[in-house]
């Protein structure tokens, strides 16, 4: 499915034909003005009475977000749901604020979002609920705003099971976590967990490197830090999707990168669950990843939406799909779903998403 950064365009396009109509017919501004009015809001009315459903991307440089970038149209095929070509906003979050805004204006009845600000997205979700747009969060919960439903993992659980793996296979020294976003609740959750976590291996001391899901900034900052630290003993990644390939070029440009079973070897977790991050734990390039289901936020992004547009509503407590949901606050109820660890004792295991690409 081909994605759209922007809807100017149609912006522009709508100006021709007021620019045009106002020579041809010598019309006064005021007749004209509600004659364009009045094709604006028969173009709403015609995209709103189709039910459509406007899809919000954060970006599309990590093979996670491209994975459940096509994830989509299948599903949506499936729950028989129209959808907008989906819109890029390229990790803005103000870009993002404008194509919500967008996708409200050309009369979409719900829009399933991926936040890339958890606080910033809370304006476009103000705008969303006064025209009675609703809206379901993917990956990443809003700290204020209406949802329907947030669609995400358990990010907790992310920082504290790749904690866990590296405090029982490195008994001490000193670990790096890259750490993403802090302006989203995903990189404080899995930043705050880890750090958390790490404190019951008095043995391990923590080096922390803020990328902002930027691989060109965790390759920079990861090659400063090790020219300082060369007896790193294990490293945490936030986001394999963005973080892999960049971490693994800056160890083998340091001669670092050794395969698991050396004693030189650096203990590697990730998150992401990609086919990269499995073929790198084949290799004894990296050691874990907690697989974070791009296949489901697909799936249940949409399935909530359809669920809010018919009018149903949902309670705390377990699922039929083996997830939970929580209540985040009054209000924003989340479905957490299952987010398994990786291994190369389970990497093959056909169920893995990350293995369903192939």
């Amino acid at each position: 499915m081909n994605v759209i950064s922007r809807s100017r365009p149609a912006r522009r396009f709508g100006v021709r034909l007021v620019v045009r109509f106002g020579v041809r017919s010598a019309l006064s501004a005021g007749i004209a003005a509600a004659c364009v009015a009045g094709l604006a809001a028969s173009g709403a009315a015609q995209a709103a009475d189709a039910g459509k459903v406007g899809l919000g991307l954060p970006l599309l440089t990590s093979p996670f977000w491209q994975s459940y970038n096509n994830y989509l149209p299948k599903y949506a095929k499936e729950m028989g749901i129209d959808i907008l070509a989906p819109v890029n906003s390229n990790n803005d979050p103000a870009q993002q604020i404008t194509d919500m805004n967008n996708m409200v204006n050309l009369g979409a009845k719900g829009i399933v979002v991926g936040p890339i600000d958890s606080a910033a997205i809370s304006r476009a979700l103000n705008t969303a609920a006064e025209k009675n747009v609703q809206v379901v969060a993917v990956d990443v919960a809003p700290t204020q705003g209406k949802v329907a439903m947030v669609v995400r993992a358990d990010n907790h659980a992310y920082g504290a099971k790749a904690c866990k793996y590296i405090g029982e296979h490195v008994k001490s020294g000193k670990v790096v976590q890259i750490e993403g976003d802090l302006a989203s609740v995903n990189g404080r959750d899995r930043s705050e967990a880890f750090r958390a976590c790490l404190k019951q291996y008095p043995g391990l001391s923590l080096l922390e490197i803020p990328a902002g899901w930027k691989g060109d900034v965790a390759a920079s900052a990861l090659d400063s830090l090790l020219t300082a630290n060369p007896d790193v003993k294990a490293i945490y990644m936030q986001a394999g999707g963005v973080y892999l390939a960049p971490t693994l070029q800056t160890l083998r440009r340091k001669q670092m990168l050794f395969p698991a079973g050396d004693a030189k070897h650096v203990v590697i977790v990730s998150n992401d669950g990609i086919p990269q991050e499995f073929d790198a734990i084949r290799k004894g390039e990296i050691d874990a990843t907690i697989s974070q289901p791009a296949d489901l936020y697909a799936k249940y992004g949409l399935y909530y939406m359809k669920a809010a547009l018919a009018g149903q509503t949902f309670k705390p407590g377990p699922t039929d799909h083996d997830s939970t949901i929580v209540q985040l606050q009054p209000g924003v109820l989340e479905d957490q779903l299952p987010a398994p660890l990786v291994t190369k004792a389970n990497v093959d295991d056909k169920n893995l998403w990350g293995n369903t690409l192939k």
